[in-house]
């Protein structure tokens, strides 16, 4: 699978906005076929922060960044950031997500 974060830091003025802005393009991105999660997360930290968590079909990604909401998205975003989001982008040997290891639930 392709696994990849993405942190995007807004302007102040689109931090009660941005799941606005990028709604379209959440919602066309998770019909993709070989798309298996697109989520977005806002920090605790720092509420002009918010973290998409996406992964793709090891051969889906490719579709994904030359499809036409992506396109639209990357033309609709800028206006709303401060600087261009930072990745992470991995390809890893996993099918989704699994259990954490080290927790255990009382019985």
């Amino acid at each position: 699978m392709i696994f990849i974060v993405a942190k995007f830091t807004v302007k102040p003025e689109w931090s009660d906005r941005w799941l606005d802005l990028t709604r379209d393009f959440t919602e066309a991105t998770r019909q993709e076929p070989g798309n298996l999660w697109f989520d977005w997360s806002r920090s605790v930290d720092d509420p002009h922060q918010f973290v998409l968590v996406e992964a793709f079909q090891d051969d889906a990604a490719g579709a994904h960044v030359n499809s036409t909401h992506f396109a639209a998205a990357m033309k609709a975003m800028p206006q709303a950031l401060v600087k261009i989001p930072e990745v992470i982008s991995e390809r890893i040997d996993a099918e989704g997500w699994g259990p954490l290891g080290e927790m255990t639930m009382p019985v």
